[in-house]
């Protein structure tokens, strides 16, 4: 058993958002955090499942160009073929805790 506290990688800087890994490995764990205006770019996660639970804050994230709202409790699952982006809209910081995981193969099929 693994037992983290999340809220020490709430870390922020006016630079730019940072991403602060949790776990990684098979499955993969961080935490993004964004001040004001901070975006994250567009990108995929080819091979995997991807869930977004905003921790604090409001954002917008777009998922293949389709725009959401997203609030503090707010969890969104996208698969890694679809682009993401996502944006501090609000006035105050924005932590999202994600979760990338990998896709089951072949053989893990085979043996359901």
């Amino acid at each position: 058993m693994e037992k983290f506290s999340v809220s020490a990688y709430q870390e922020y800087s006016e630079e730019k958002f940072t991403k602060r890994v949790i776990r990684k490995g098979e499955n993969t764990a961080f935490v993004l955090n964004f001040m004001p205006g901070q975006q994250l770019p567009e990108h995929k996660h080819p091979g995997t499942e991807v869930y977004l639970y905003a921790l604090t804050g409001t954002g917008t994230i777009v998922i293949d160009g389709n725009e959401t709202e997203m609030v503090a409790g707010d969890l969104v699952h996208t698969n890694g073929e679809e682009s993401l982006a996502f944006t501090n809209t609000g006035s105050e910081p924005v932590s999202l805790y994600v979760v990338l995981t990998k896709l089951p193969g072949e053989e893990y099929a085979k043996n359901i």
